[in-house]
Formats: C-alpha cells, structure tokens, sequence
C-alpha cells in the first residue's frame, strides 16, 4: 500500500491517493481540486481509479469529484447524510453518489477501506481505515486534525455528535497513523497526549 497526500485547492484540503501498486489500482480519498488533472496524472503514473470516497460533502473535500467521476468512470462514495447539504457548502451539485455506510468495507486491490461513521462536523463526516495486511492509516477528513478538531458551526454540525466521534477514534486499539483532511500527519497516540480536544472527548466531558 502507498499512500500520497496532495494539498489542493485554494483552502488546501488535503487529498489522499491510497494505491495497491502491484495491482494498478487505487481510491481517491477526497478529490477537492482539479478532478480532471488529478485524473490525468493518476492516467500517468498508471494507477487506475477504482473508487472516489469522500470524508464529507463540503466544497473544498468534494470540489474535484465531479470532474474526477467523468474522466475515470470510477462510483463516488458518500454517506447519504451529507446529500441535503446546501449548494453553498458543497459548492454547487453533488455528483451522483453511493452510500458510505457505517462498517461498510470496500477493497481496492489488496487495500481494504473501512467505514467509521464519525458525526460532528457535519451530518455524513466518516473516517476511514486502510489495510493492507501489514500497514494502515486512518483517515479522519475533518473529525480530527493534529492538534485540533473540525468546526462545528456549519449547517449539520453538532458539538456534541463531534464530540463523540472523538471518544470513538480516541478508543480505536493501537496507535494509528492519523491522516486528516488539513494539515500534517499525525498519529492516534500523539493526539490522544497532546490533543485538547481528544482529551476532552476521551474523558466524556462536554465543551463549555
């Protein structure tokens, strides 16, 4: 499994490419720029896209998706929740989407894509775990940064839904490299030490 992280757009969301070299394929994690450039270089490095999974309906995750759909034929993956958000979040229509649903588990050459369903900053946000047998990530779209956590203030948010989802990744076993949808790497033991916020949610108190 390798994984390439690919700031796009002009907030700088951060786009996942998570391939299984050996079989030619891969899953784009949150496509928020430039669809059909980010299709052409895949095409380039020979990797064929067999799915699009995005963390959560917003702009600047989805912007790319569309463009991305067409020019690789691959299904988008988004949970459902996420599909009555307003045009001004998602920076206009959605593509056609199919459900990511909570434990759903999508293979993409030998790397196995698991959904956790990790509500907060909107309505549909989902992680994702990748394996591969001998390593794996965790992707946390805008549920958790290094060092911080998604806002909740957006149309579908909930601090207390985010809060949760939290305590929920905060007791994930083992210690996780933690990929979020801005900013630098991380990893689940880091931010369970450092992390005010998963702190807080791992000890069940509330945000003032």
């Amino acid at each position: 499994m390798q994984i390439q992280a690919l700031p796009l757009g002009p907030l700088g969301a951060n786009c996942y490419i998570v391939s299984d070299p050996d079989a030619g394929v891969c899953a784009v994690v949150d496509p928020g720029g430039a669809g059909g450039e980010l299709a052409l270089r895949l095409e380039r490095s020979g990797l064929r896209v067999a799915a699009i999974f995005l963390t959560h309906g917003h702009f600047d995750h989805v912007g790319g998706a569309a463009a991305l759909r067409e020019a690789t034929g691959a299904p988008v993956y988004l949970s459902g929740a996420d599909r009555a958000l307003p045009p001004d979040l998602t920076g206009g229509p959605l593509p056609e989407t199919a459900d990511l649903r909570e434990g759903d588990a999508h293979a993409v050459g030998a790397v196995t894509f698991r959904v956790l369903a990790t509500p907060g900053h909107s309505a549909g946000s989902v992680c994702l775990t990748v394996d591969d047998g001998e390593h794996r990530a965790l992707l946390t779209g805008d549920t958790l940064f290094a060092g911080s956590c998604g806002r909740t203030d957006f149309p579908g948010g909930s601090t207390d839904a985010l809060m949760a989802s939290l305590a929920r990744l905060s007791a994930l076993e083992g210690n996780w490299p933690v990929l979020p949808g801005h900013g630098p790497a991380s990893t689940l033991e880091e931010e369970r030490h450092s992390n005010p916020f998963l702190r807080q949610a791992a000890a069940g108190e509330a945000q003032p």
